[in-house]
């Protein structure tokens, strides 16, 4: 299959749904062979054979990336299937939202341990690989808006994120010598099914008195106010980073790219008069 990926080996992590999906399909659609991934190796095989459907060279590995066996075994199959492993993409992630000071210990380390120790592991087992075989690499943290900015209700996630900018930063240093790109993908609102379950469902012209502050949720009036492109992103906007970050054609390393519609740049943060 031709495409810009042609020939290289793929792991996205998380590729059951949502962002992490939609870049396994792009890329297969570029002709990566894919490595899907989910803790439930139906979903994570669901994903694989909608690939090969479309005429795309994937298989499916059920694994919990937050445990390191379970990420270095997710490396080894892929290297057993194709031999090489040429980009990988971090991209598994949860949420729990909570007012700090109700935050359980059980709510903070879950999502600690898939965010950040889980894209650790996968670096980890993905750079060593990667060293071993001597082809240089990308490796790719999909990170979040929300690890450049305080949002209520959001701590470990907030602090997940912030902290897989920085390891990307890290990787990046000392991963350079055996020629692999370590970057972050940092998406802002993004139209996906986890989306859904976040978003309040209110009109963008509703009139009914808002919920006092602290709000938890959002609605689409809250993006259309505070994004300088007055919208969602899209899954294929997403993909289309997530390529340009796999490919050969740039001189980064180390770098967050923030894909968000200008929210970070937004200085004031209204729209609203």
């Amino acid at each position: 299959m031709s495409g810009e990926l042609a020939g290289q080996t793929a792991i996205v992590t998380g590729s059951s749904s949502g962002i992490g999906e939609h870049i396994a399909q792009r890329f297969a659609a570029e002709g990566a062979n894919v490595v899907t991934n989910s803790r439930s190796q139906n979903r994570a095989e669901a994903t694989a054979e909608s690939i090969r459907h479309k005429g795309g060279d994937a298989i499916g590995v059920g694994a919990d990336v937050s445990e390191k066996a379970e990420a270095e075994r997710l490396v080894e199959r892929a290297l057993e299937e194709y031999g090489t492993l040429d980009v990988m993409v971090n991209n598994a992630g949860i949420g729990r939202i909570a007012p700090a000071l109700e935050m359980t210990e059980e709510e903070w380390n879950d999502v600690i341990d898939v965010n950040l120790t889980g894209v650790f592991f996968g670096a980890q087992a993905a750079g060593n690989a990667m060293a071993e075989l001597g082809r240089g690499g990308h490796i790719i943290n999909v990170s979040s808006i929300f690890g450049s900015i305080g949002v209520q209700g959001r701590a470990p996630y907030n602090a997940s994120k912030g902290g897989v900018n920085n390891l990307t930063r890290c990787l990046a240093v000392e991963l350079a010598e055996y020629d692999v790109h370590v970057n972050a993908l940092a998406p802002g609102f993004i139209k996906t099914a986890l989306d859904e379950q976040t978003r309040e469902e209110k009109a963008e012209d509703a009139d009914e008195e808002r919920e006092p502050w602290p709000r938890y949720g959002y609605d689409d009036r809250d993006i259309k106010n505070r994004t300088p492109l007055d919208r969602f992103g899209t899954l294929e906007e997403m993909g289309n980073c997530a390529l340009f970050l796999a490919s050969g054609d740039h001189y980064m390393t180390g770098e967050v790219m923030h894909a968000d519609g200008g929210w970070l740049a937004f200085g004031w943060g209204s729209k609203e008069r």
